[in-house]
């Protein structure tokens, strides 16, 4: 606060009189008294308005942090456009430098389109002193200009705000808005929009009126009573009081007459929502006409199913998908007739009651196999000994896999109790012919049994060879993914070696000499071209070190992803052998997993090399390409075709075993096609796996520095 004169006199007399006792006045002494407490009093002036300049420039300090780092950009304009000022939040959204944007034209900032708009806007701004507001899109973003007109009438100040989020959001709304209406039109079930107010319809989808024969006008007002949903008023009435109880109201079969008559049965489901702030009622009415009638002839398809085996002149009985015994006929339950529970009973719990576990494994084995394949079986003549009533019976018997009318799959069982009649027979021919009858059945049962024994130790053979033989492939297998996985992780930390140690180090020396060659720039022309002659032998053992570890392991790889990588050796192929290669990829193969990208980079690096070695070509291409559930790369040329059966059963073309084991290794398939006259096409199919890999070290290291 700025002191009075009188209270700036009274201060500076206090400080004289601090300083010097006042003596006896005499007129000089008085003037000079006087011109003492001038002089103080200017000293007070003086640090007041230093105080005063200190509190000025830290109010300017904090101002201009504020203008410079606010969170919009503030900007002055001329009437034709040109940067006056801007703060630094103005200069980060057009992309340039405070200090270059001064005396530019704003408008040449703006996108191509929208320049006349801005031009036009300026106008505005300018015929009058009210706010003036619009959007504009700048090459990489769009912004919010809200301007006014100087008191003065020749400059405007804007305020600058960055809306591409909020353009994005409200595109995405648009979109969302456009894909729901499609989807609501579109739509294979009725959908009604009711207001819960006035219980009236104010939309229907297309699908609607074609179930009811009314248009979209004659819906639209109407209650659900009037058009044939609901009972009556007092129904309508009903369920919009369950609705807003419960929000949501649910109708299994409700029958529906359209208006030309024709009659359906539906399935109705109501929901109260909140729409925009306003509360919306939606009904998705399906029809399931056609799914009753289904339902209908599945319950007389199953009453057919039930009277065909229970009139069956033998015994049957049904073996469902969960191995339960779902239904037994008259003369299939005297076999049955003291077990309970049986209907519903696992099958593999009941058959050993009747049986040895002898006779009941095999059988409930055979059972299963049916059940699984669909294979039928018929069972030679059955005599065996009853577990439970200990007597020896005879059956003929064969099961089928059958789909009950339920659509599940299950073995019918049909067999007869032929042991009475096998006993007639038995005594006839024993009566007939009983010597030479038991010599022959005796012959029969020991070759039989012989043939059976040799039939059984030979499966048993075949069984345990075809198991060491999967098992040696198996190893076979596993252990060629292994060696190529440790060659790869060899290739891998070998690139990484000659990149980032022996490439640094020579480059280091390339450095010194080129500092040593500057240095002896004094001395003989002699010493300065041996430098220049070493420093090329460097740049060119870089060069090799570089080309080496591409070889070895492409870092670009790893860190650029395939499609790159593919590039950077397609172009290095072409410039080593001459021939033309194209290159067409889909970006989406970047999501790959590493381990899959990695092959189909070793694939196209093995074939090339192959073409560049046999085929003779002018032109390769090569394609990666999205197929459902896999990658598909091919390599196609058009050079000499060679018999592919032989190259690969003669063992001598390791790289085609290599590529076909590499793919083989991540899951992948492996075809060669070649043609006389057509060329060679490699296909290489890999199952479409995401990459879940954490970065890579270099990634990592990349990152780090940035």
């Amino acid at each position: 606060m700025k002191a009075s004169p009188a209270t700036l006199r009274d201060r500076a007399e206090t400080r004289l009189r601090e300083k010097k006792p006042r003596e006896a006045a005499t007129e000089p002494q008085r003037v000079l008294h006087e011109l003492q407490v001038h002089q103080i009093e200017l000293e007070m002036q003086n640090a007041e308005m230093q105080e005063a300049r200190d509190r000025m420039e830290t109010l300017l300090e904090q101002y201009t942090d504020l203008y410079d780092f606010a969170p919009v950009g503030y900007f002055t304009f001329t009437t034709a456009g040109v940067i006056q000022q801007a703060n630094l939040t103005g200069s980060r959204l057009v992309g340039i430098e405070r200090a270059k944007l001064v005396g530019r034209h704003f408008g040449p900032l703006l996108a191509t389109g929208t320049r006349l708009a801005f031009t036009t806007f300026l106008q505005q701004v300018f015929a009058s002193q009210a706010k003036q507001s619009g959007d504009f899109a700048l090459p990489h973003r769009t912004v919010n200009i809200e301007a006014q007109r100087s008191p003065n009438g020749q400059e405007c100040r804007a305020v600058v705000v960055d809306v591409t989020d909020r353009k994005h959001v409200e595109d995405a709304v648009r979109r969302s808005e456009t894909r729901y209406r499609r989807l609501f039109e579109a739509a294979h079930d009725g959908v009604l929009i009711l207001d819960p107010g006035t219980r009236q319809i104010t939309d229907a989808n297309p699908y609607m009126t074609r179930l009811l024969d009314y248009p979209h006008d004659q819906l639209v007002g109407k209650e659900l009573f009037e058009i044939g949903l609901l009972k009556d008023e007092s129904a309508s009435q009903e369920m919009f009081r369950k609705l807003k109880r419960q929000h949501e109201v649910r109708y299994e079969d409700l029958p529906l007459e359209s208006k030309t008559g024709r009659h359906q049965e539906v399935e109705v489901v109501a929901n109260l929502y909140q729409e925009n702030g306003h509360a919306v009622i939606q009904c998705n009415i399906r029809d399931i006409t056609v799914r009753k009638r289904a339902e209908e002839a599945l319950l007389r398809s199953e009453a057919l199913f039930s009277t065909l085996i229970e009139q069956a002149p033998f015994g049957i009985y049904v073996v469902d998908a969960k191995f339960r015994l779902q239904q037994v006929n008259v003369r299939a339950l005297a076999v049955f007739k003291d077990i309970e529970p049986l209907i519903g009973r696992n099958f593999s719990e009941v058959l050993p009651l009747l049986w040895s576990k002898r006779i009941s494994d095999p059988i409930i084995k055979r059972f299963r196999h049916t059940l699984k394949t669909g294979e039928p079986y018929q069972a030679p003549e059955f005599n065996e000994r009853r577990r439970d009533i200990g007597e020896m019976q005879i059956y003929e018997w064969q099961i089928q896999r059958v789909t009950l009318p339920s659509g599940e799959h299950a073995v019918v069982a049909f067999f007869n109790d032929i042991t009475e009649r096998k006993k007639a027979e038995w005594v006839r021919r024993r009566l007939d012919v009983l010597t030479a009858s038991n010599q022959k059945l005796e012959q029969e049962i020991v070759h039989r049994k012989a043939v059976e024994d040799a039939l059984r130790q030979s499966e048993r053979q075949q069984g345990e060879m075809l198991t060491q033989s999967r098992a040696m492939q198996e190893q076979l297998r596993q252990l060629s993914r292994q060696v190529l996985q440790a060659q790869e992780e060899e290739r891998k930390r070998i690139s990484r070696e000659l990149h980032d140690v022996i490439a640094q180090t020579l480059t280091g020396i390339n450095i010194r000499l080129g500092t040593l060659k500057q240095a002896a720039g004094l001395n003989t022309k002699d010493f300065g071209r041996n430098i220049a002659r070493t420093q090329r032998l460097v740049e060119k053992s870089v060069g090799i070190v570089h080309r080496f570890a591409r070889e070895l392991r492409p870092a670009v790889l790893d860190d650029l992803g395939l499609i790159p990588a593919l590039h950077a050796y397609l172009k290095s192929f072409m410039a080593d052998t001459g021939i033309r290669v194209s290159l067409r990829a889909f970006a989406g193969v970047e999501q790959a997993d590493p381990a899959l990208r990695t092959v189909l980079y070793r694939v196209a690096q093995e074939a090339l090399t192959n073409v560049d070695r046999h085929a003779h070509a002018s032109r390769v291409a090569v394609s990666i390409e999205p197929l459902p559930q896999c990658l598909c790369m091919k390599i196609t040329d058009d050079g000499q075709a060679f018999d592919v059966e032989r190259a690969l059963q003669g063992g001598k073309r390791l790289g085609l075993l290599g590529m076909r084991e590499r793919l083989e290794m991540v899951g992948g398939s492996f075809s060669i096609t070649s043609t006389p006259g057509k060329g060679t096409t490699i296909e290489a199919r890999l199952p479409l796996r995401k990459s879940r890999a954490k970065p890579t070290a270099r990634r990592a290291k990349a990152k780090s520095k940035s």
